[in-house]
């Protein structure tokens, strides 16, 4: 009996910590703002870092769609910080060192915005996966690459690593990596592409940076063809973790059906 009421008190304090940010306001911290959307049940739940794409922001976690019925609805907790704004405008715009020095640091950033959200819910932060679109695929990118110990997986969609890029990306190391591309995406296309005097990044590039750290060969170890993907994996010849692209034929989107073949992948399953 006193057990039981142990375990209820617990369960009671945790249900009333826990606490969304959003959806019509995000939380606010020092030097910015993010939304939080927390599961169903006590947890400690795993959680998924979201980055937005440009014009964006992380409020697209409360308007339903894959990432809450393939993570939230599976016991994720959702985070999206909310990029810097610029004057007049939405807040759009994540910091690539390297390329934009004056701005805020991101990675650390994301980190004080997730020790903001264990205050509201019950986090768990061993559990911790990164994943963004466009803008927010290459902010995933970076944080792997600056943080990836930090972090259990990485899918980035759509997005690629930026050049220049300040980091050795020693966070790769060890680090399961899922890129989901379409193959006629011009907005940011497979090869990347200039702009001003700053470079998208390769998709190739990264790619093979991420098989370097994780001790893969160059072909891959399996293909897979489809209904909708065409996916590159490289796993039974990594020293560490996995490696995968899935390629869609639609341009710059969100593709149906990444978030099921995400969550898959980041749980170690095999994407279908």
């Amino acid at each position: 009996m006193r057990l039981f009421l142990a375990a209820l008190v617990v369960w009671m304090a945790q249900t009333a910590l826990a606490q969304d940010c959003g959806p019509t306001a995000p939380c606010d911290i020092e030097d910015g703002s993010y939304y939080l959307k927390l599961p169903d049940g006590p947890g400690p739940h795993p959680v998924l870092i979201w980055y937005h794409g440009a014009n964006g922001t992380g409020g697209s976690i409360h308007r339903g769609g894959g990432l809450q019925r393939d993570f939230l609805n599976n016991g994720y907790a959702l985070l999206a910080p909310n990029g810097q704004p610029r004057a007049g405008r939405n807040p759009e715009r994540f910091f690539f060192p390297g390329r934009d020095g004056s701005g805020r640091d991101d990675v650390a950033f994301t980190f004080a915005a997730l020790e903001d959200a264990k205050t509201r819910g019950n986090l768990d932060t061993t559990q911790l996966y990164a994943a963004g679109f466009s803008a927010g695929g290459s902010m995933a990118w970076h944080l792997a690459c600056e943080a990836g110990d930090r972090l259990s997986g990485m899918v980035s969609v759509a997005g690629a690593l930026r050049r220049p890029n300040s980091t050795d990306c020693s966070g790769l190391v060890d680090l399961p990596i899922m890129q989901v591309h379409g193959f006629a995406d011009a907005q940011v296309p497979l090869e990347g592409r200039a702009i001003r005097d700053w470079h998208q990044g390769s998709v190739w590039v990264s790619l093979d940076r991420a098989r370097h750290a994780n001790g893969c060969r160059s072909n891959p170890d399996r293909i897979d063809i489809s209904e909708g993907f065409r996916a590159r994996m490289w796993d039974a010849s990594c020293a560490r973790s996995p490696v995968r692209i899935d390629l869609h034929d639609g341009a710059h989107s969100l593709p149906q059906g990444w978030t099921a073949r995400a969550r898959a992948f980041l749980e170690g399953a095999t994407p279908s």
